[in-house]
Order: structure tokens, then sequence, then C-alpha cells
């Protein structure tokens, strides 16, 4: 499971916030206006915004000003997964002390995005 939400006021305000909802309304549309559909980007099956979340590889976008809060997030910012891949890139991440301490967040993200995708990969070759 990911880290506990108390205190982190990303997960139990930004993530909640109207900015937030908008921002990821808006990158959704912008998505498939770049590529025709949306993709999880670690299994790499086209999916509906409803059955992704967006991952963010950098926070510099989101900011709280006077209590409220900005997604200034530019489109290549975040990446689209279900909530399984979600939850499994979020494991490799807090698990791996060199993806989480050592590397960038986009980095160690991307780095760990291209594992799941191999992984995820043989994975479907192996049941096919």
């Amino acid at each position: 499971m990911r880290k506990p939400a108390a205190r982190n006021t990303y997960r139990t305000g930004f993530l909640h916030s109207r900015a937030w909802f908008a921002r990821r309304d808006r990158w959704f549309r912008e998505e498939v206006e770049r590529h025709g559909q949306l993709r999880c980007e670690a299994c790499l099956q086209v999916a509906t915004n409803r059955q992704l979340e967006l991952h963010h590889l950098d926070y510099s976008g989101v900011a709280s000003v006077d209590g409220r809060w900005q997604a200034r997030e530019p489109h290549e910012d975040l990446v689209a997964l279900h909530p399984f891949c979600h939850e499994l890139l979020h494991r490799l991440l807090d698990r791996d002390i060199v993806l989480s301490r050592h590397r960038s967040r986009r980095n160690g993200s991307l780095f760990a995005i291209n594992r799941l995708q191999h992984k995820l990969a043989s994975r479907s070759e192996d049941h096919a």
C-alpha cells in the first residue's frame, strides 16, 4: 500500500481539489487530441479516462497559494495508468532505494514504468 495520506496535503487536499479535476480532464482531452486514444503507460492497453489515473512525474506545477490549489503541470509531467499499474509503480518507487532517493522523481518513475512495461508484456506473453 502507498504511504499513509495523513499529513500529506498533496493526497488529502490537491487530489480532491477543483483545480486537479479540471487539470485531469484537460489532460485527457489533450491526450486524445494528440494520440486519438488513451492508453495505460505501463500495460499499454487502450482505456477510457474513467479507467485511468494520472501519475505525476514532477510536482513543480502543483502549488497551494493562499490556501487555493493550483494545477499547472505541463502535459509531459503526467502519465496515465490503470489503478493496478499505478499501485505497482508506487510499490517499485517506494521499495527501491535507488529509484526513490538517488534519481529524480521523473527519472525514477520513467525507469520504473519501463520495468513494468517489460514485466507486464512478458507476463501477457506467458499467458498467450
